[in-house]
């Protein structure tokens, strides 16, 4: 069983056991989260498709980690004017683990 999930603006497949990495989510390690806009479930029963999103249908998981990625180094110039910035940016993300997926 699987499902189509959206937080921080992305859509993730998601399966009870695996662990994903999605933008950072409020909480602490070990805080259960709800993931509660679910787009799709493909189960026993087939394939339950949201329009857009499915009603009652919801995803729980468990927060392994918060952490940062790797930093990133933002360059900006301007040709022929000495103008030049260098800046690092280092993304937000937690990892979670599935749960359950529940569809009413």
């Amino acid at each position: 069983m699987y499902a189509i999930v959206e937080t921080g603006g992305k859509q993730y497949r998601v399966e009870a056991g695996a662990t994903v990495q999605v933008e950072r989510l409020p909480g602490d390690v070990g805080a259960e989260v709800e993931l509660g806009q679910v787009r799709l479930v493909h189960g026993d029963a087939g394939i339950l498709l949201g329009q857009p999103l499915i009603n009652g249908a919801k995803v729980t998981a468990e927060i392994v980690q918060q952490g940062r990625t790797r930093s990133i180094t933002v360059f900006k110039k301007k040709r022929r004017k000495g103008y030049r910035r260098t800046r690092g940016h280092r993304q937000g993300f937690t990892k979670l683990l599935i749960t359950n997926i529940a569809t009413a």
